[in-house]
Order: C-alpha cells, then sequence, then structure tokens
C-alpha cells in the first residue's frame, strides 16, 4: 500500500518518521497525557522504539497495523498519534493519544473520523472499535460526537499504574458511518 495521507478539516494523518520521536515523547512520557491510557509514561528509549515499529509496520506485507502522526492540516510536526490495527472478520482496534496543549478542539473527534475514512474507505472493513478508561469522560464524549455506540464493559482489561482497570468498548460499523461532507479523502504522495 502507498503511504497514508489522510486529511479533515483541521488535521491530516500522515505515516511516522524518525524524527518524529521527540514529539512523541512530550505525549507519551506524560504523565498527563497518558493518565487514562492502558500505560505508563514511557521513557525516551521506548517512544523511539514505537517510532521505529510505526516505521516497520508500514513497510510490512500484509499491512494490518496503521501508526500514523496527528499533523495540524498543512504541517509537518506532530501533535498527536493515532493507530488502527486490523484484526479477522473485516474489523480493526483503533486508538490515538492528542498533546495536552490541544485538547479540547475537536482533534479527537476528528482524528476519529479520519481513522474510520481509513478503515472503511481504504481498508473495506466492517467495524472498527475503540476502549477508553472508564474514568475518561472527554473520551466518551469524542467517541460519541463522532458516532460510535458504546458495547460495554471490559472488566480487568489492562494493568496500569499498579492496578487493574476496567474498559469501556465503543464501535461503529460501516453502514452507520458518515463522513463528514467535503473532507473524505486519502492523499496520496506522487
Amino acid at each position: 500500500m502507498t503511504p497514508v495521507h489522510l486529511t479533515g478539516p483541521n488535521l491530516a494523518l500522515r505515516e511516522v518518521e524518525p524524527e518524529d520521536a521527540d514529539a512523541l515523547l512530550a505525549i507519551y512520557g506524560d504523565p498527563e497525557a497518558t493518565r487514562h491510557l492502558s500505560f505508563e509514561p514511557r521513557t525516551r528509549e521506548q517512544v523511539q522504539a514505537i517510532t521505529a515499529r510505526s516505521i516497520d509496520s508500514a513497510n510490512a506485507t500484509p499491512r494490518t497495523e496503521y501508526c500514523l502522526a496527528i499533523t495540524r492540516l498543512d504541517e509537518h510536526q506532530l501533535i498527536g498519534y493515532a493507530r488502527l490495527a486490523t484484526e479477522p472478520q473485516q474489523a480493526a482496534t483503533i486508538g490515538f493519544a492528542l498533546h495536552p496543549a490541544e485538547w479540547g478542539k475537536g482533534f479527537g473527534t476528528e482524528t476519529v473520523h479520519l481513522l474510520c475514512s481509513l478503515g472503511f474507505n481504504v481498508l473495506g472493513l466492517h467495524r472498527i472499535w475503540a476502549a477508553r478508561s472508564p474514568l475518561n469522560e472527554a473520551s466518551e464524549r469524542t467517541l460519541l460526537r463522532a458516532g460510535m455506540t458504546e458495547d460495554g464493559r471490559i472488566r480487568d482489561h489492562v494493568f496500569v499504574h499498579g492496578a487493574w482497570r476496567d474498559s469501556i468498548t465503543y464501535s461503529i460499523l460501516e453502514h452507520e458511518w458518515t463522513p463528514i461532507d467535503g473532507w473524505d479523502q486519502q492523499r496520496r504522495p506522487a
């Protein structure tokens, strides 16, 4: 598959590059940014490994993982990290993290829409799902605004911060998803 480059009204998703490691560390190394994620803050070495794995996944055949940099439209600086991992039965799980300076701007909802565009329009998936921490009410609002439906709770789903934590799951089916008019597209470099 050619490199992914999706655009929305305010954001773009592009392939991760080695130079993104510092910007990703500013998110994944930040206790506030990772407070509701399924892992504790990452070290520089761990983020460098994530960056390398993200780049390697783009070259895998078949490609089953799409680890993408979130940027502002027409800018190159990573402000977040998005991931879509395919599963059997034409399904995928998605997740994302934004730098705390970008919270509250609608970028999470736009990121979910871009990931759905990738999954449904490019990859031909039938179902996309996501999970959130029960305490992450902002994520709840984001997923619902993006058109997802709450499916339920996975008890003791992840072990993080020294304790087991549940996850609340959401999903959307291909026939339920409605792209936002005028920006549902994938641009590929020439």
